[in-house]
């Protein structure tokens, strides 16, 4: 009986010691996430000041045959 609780305390530390691996990796992941779109709102910004004349009305725009 002692074998059996020992084995399922030791099972228990190591799911434990995988949840928090895994939350550490999704904790790094959403700052991740945040950065990169951090970054892309700045190079949209960047994008449209460097050339708004280029940023075109699709409705305004000829088809491709003329």
């Amino acid at each position: 009986m002692d074998k059996r609780i020992n084995e399922l305390e030791l099972h228990y530390m190591h799911q434990e010691k995988t949840i928090q691996e895994l939350n550490e990796i999704v904790s790094r992941q959403e700052l991740a996430i945040e950065f990169l779109k951090r970054e892309i709102n700045a190079m949209k910004e960047q994008s449209l000041r460097m050339a708004p004349s280029e940023a075109r009305d699709p409705d305004q725009e000829k088809p491709p045959h003329y």
